[in-house]
């Protein structure tokens, strides 16, 4: 597409995901890869409440992933970035202790913030009184904090940022994180999401705009994009970080190059709080704007990791916004079947999923999708993953407020 700067690509060195699907990037992956879906029966905290089901993160011992003395301090969203940044650090190979600290960013996404600290230190309030509540509460649960106790961790001391689009937030986060290599303030950006609010406050809250799933029948297949009879999303928890680099720099260095993220694109729908612009025009102008980015065009595209958050506006809005841009051709997924929807994480894990996806020539298949809504004219990848070359490939998010974040991977 004439006319615009020449391309950027940054290069993804390294991944490191916490998911429902299993702690790290192996065990997330066989499980996505398998489409098998991770809705628990219930979730303890969540007793009582109409919807008490979701995708808890289980199996993840925050003594043994960070140390005692700061899994006693931090939340749990924090406690998830610390986890997913060092498995991504080392598998891009850096070592913190060799690089030079001031070209090192951090830019996470975040929607809630310490949502568990808040709701268990405003009960001790009004159980205690003021004066048992934690001198750490503000630092818990703080929204900056993410990316700010990953930057103390690994002593980055570059651009330290949290970007709060809400569902978008970590796809946002992964695209601020490339315009800061592209802009010459880093070399190196510790790029993702991470969020942790499976706590009543929170759950009754999208309870009640109707946003959930009530499916306690059958709540392992309550999250079902693109499935007939979705009824609503699967809250979940999670992080997922990626190492970006300049493509010339991790050559150079011998760096495995896993995908580049060469576009990104961003908008508003200036439409409604939470539903979406019901022609997806805002969705459509992020797309464009990442396929303008990246000098490509809607022909280019081989896979689409939708926002597919099993809701029954959002999912069909998605579709023909991309039936209408790209056509039938794009394979699309969405994992949300597998790890449910873990709001501000959700964009950061999915940019993990698409670069493994890129790099695999593997498209991972959207679990629960028994019977696809007619009205979601799209090759929808179900039942199976399916091998295919995926050159180019877009992941979608999409937030509250009409917040639209697009990233286009393409092959390293």
């Amino acid at each position: 597409m004439p006319g615009g700067p020449a391309p950027f690509g940054a290069a993804v060195t390294g991944v490191g995901l916490v998911t429902a699907a299993g702690v790290g990037v192996a065990a997330s992956w066989e499980r996505i890869r398998a489409g098998a879906a991770t809705a628990a029966t219930a979730v303890p905290e969540l007793s009582g409440l109409p919807a008490g089901f979701g995708c808890a993160v289980t199996g993840f011992d925050p003594v043994r992933a960070i140390g005692r003395r700061k899994a006693w301090r931090i939340d749990r969203c924090s406690q998830f970035a610390l986890a997913a940044a060092a498995e991504a650090l080392a598998d891009a190979g850096l070592d913190p202790d060799h690089w030079d600290r001031a070209r090192v960013g951090v830019v996470l996404g975040n929607g809630i913030g310490g949502a568990a600290t808040w709701e268990k230190q405003h009960r001790t309030l009004l159980s205690d009184g003021p004066l048992k509540v934690s001198p750490l509460l503000i630092p818990m649960l703080s929204v900056n904090m993410s990316a700010g106790y990953v930057a103390m961790e690994f002593g980055a001391r570059g651009p330290s940022l949290v970007t709060a689009t809400a569902c978008a937030s970590g796809t946002t986060a992964v695209g601020v994180a490339r315009d800061l290599l592209r802009s010459g303030a880093c070399d190196v950006v510790v790029a993702g999401g991470t969020e942790a609010c499976l706590v009543p406050s929170i759950i009754t809250g999208f309870g009640q705009m109707g946003a959930l799933s009530r499916r306690r029948d059958r709540p392992e297949a309550a999250s079902r994009p693109f499935d007939v009879d979705r009824d609503g999303f699967v809250p979940a928890e999670g992080a997922g970080v990626l190492v970006l680099e300049r493509v010339e720099d991790a050559r150079a260095r011998g760096a495995r190059v896993r995908a580049v993220v060469s576009g990104y694109g961003a908008s508003s729908d200036a439409y409604h709080a939470t539903a979406p612009e019901p022609y997806g025009t805002g969705a459509e102008l992020a797309v464009r704007a990442a396929l303008r980015d990246a000098g490509l065009h809607p022909g280019d595209v081989d896979h689409v990791n939708a926002h597919g958050t099993s809701t029954p506006l959002n999912d069909a809005t998605e579709a023909r916004m991309i039936r209408r841009v790209l056509g039938d051709r794009p394979a699309v997924t969405s994992v949300k079947g597998v790890v449910g929807h873990s709001l501000g994480a959700a964009g950061a894990i999915e940019a993990v999923v698409t670069a493994l996806t890129v790099e695999q020539s593997f498209v991972p298949p959207t679990a629960n999708l028994e019977s696809q809504d007619p009205a979601v004219e799209l090759d929808v990848v179900a039942k199976a993953g399916r091998e295919m070359p995926v050159e180019v490939a877009l992941s979608n998010s999409f937030g509250f407020g009409g917040q639209n974040s697009v990233l286009l991977f393409t092959r390293g």
